[in-house]
């Protein structure tokens, strides 16, 4: 029969590359690592792992098992946790998987208000670039609850939280500076401060400029989602960025597009939430 434990040895041993790192971390001896992932494998019906010289690597088996023991392990840590908090052993702690750029829009405001009400519990952020590694993370059981984009096919739970708006960024002596509003198609010949391909943005970009009838010129690609108004009001193109994630006052123009550009947000549990999850989705409401 499977065990945590021997779900937690195969994680182990994936993350550090070596039988050897994982036994000097987990306290045991190789030769007892080496027996459990024997015994998990017999279960698993088939090898796990390939030995090479230098390092492991997954097979086929082990790539399918590998995101059931995260999961396993982080429900199984989250149980604890809910048996300690029930016997005043311990706080809460959400734990909470999100995008940059919500980390800069909604959440602030939202924490802020959630500290108010519930200053004991502590707030775990795993924040990551695109949609689909934020739906990964949550299928491996990586959090509590996810914000972001409405997920596709998603089997759990899904909460909308309305739109968001998107603006244009520009220079104050852009061109475009002048209008309060602006069409995409009107800054079609524009070269743009862009997002790297794996971010999320880029594909809300490409998305709404297909929409309008043409493919962005890139001036320049970030990373960093806080860095394309940077970039937009030092000159360097058109930034499309989320109204909420600009200050109140900054140096650069604020376009609102018109027709307007919107994404649905949600919050997504993979079963009923929690009861500290449930608190947070309400206060996001």
């Amino acid at each position: 029969m499977t065990t945590l434990r021997q779900l937690e040895y195969l994680v182990t041993v994936v993350d550090t590359g070596s039988f050897t790192k994982a036994a000097e971390l987990l306290h045991v001896t190789q030769p007892a690592l080496s027996h459990q992932i024997r015994a998990l494998e017999r279960s698993a019906g088939g090898p796990l792992l390939e030995r090479l010289p230098r390092n492991i690597r997954l097979t086929s088996t082990g790539r399918a098992m590998l995101p059931h023991a995260r999961a396993a392990l982080a429900d199984a840590q989250r149980a604890a946790c809910a048996a300690r908090q029930a016997a005043g052993l311990e706080v809460g702690e959400l734990q909470i998987a999100t995008l940059y750029s919500i980390t800069l829009g909604i959440l602030p405001a939202a924490l802020r208000r959630w500290r108010r009400h519930h200053p004991d519990v502590g707030i775990r952020l795993y924040e990551h670039r695109h949609t689909d590694e934020l739906v990964e993370a949550m299928n491996a059981g990586e959090a509590d609850l996810a914000i972001g984009p409405e997920p596709a096919d998603w089997t759990g739970v899904v909460h909308p939280l309305g739109s968001e708006e998107f603006v244009v960024v520009v220079a104050a002596d852009d061109p475009a500076a002048s209008g309060e509003t602006i069409s995409l198609q009107a800054l079609a010949d524009r070269a743009w401060v862009h997002y790297a391909p794996t971010h999320g943005l880029a594909a809300v970009l490409d998305r709404a400029c297909a929409q309008a009838g043409f493919e962005p010129f890139v001036a320049v690609r970030t990373e960093q989602t806080a860095a394309a108004p940077a970039l937009a009001t030092a000159g360097l193109g058109p930034a499309l960025v989320p109204d909420n994630i600009l200050p109140a006052s900054f140096d650069g123009r604020i376009l609102r597009l018109d027709p307007p550009v919107r994404r649905q947000l949600t919050a997504y549990t993979r079963g009923e939430p929690d009861p500290l999850a449930a608190a947070f989705i309400a206060s996001l409401s």
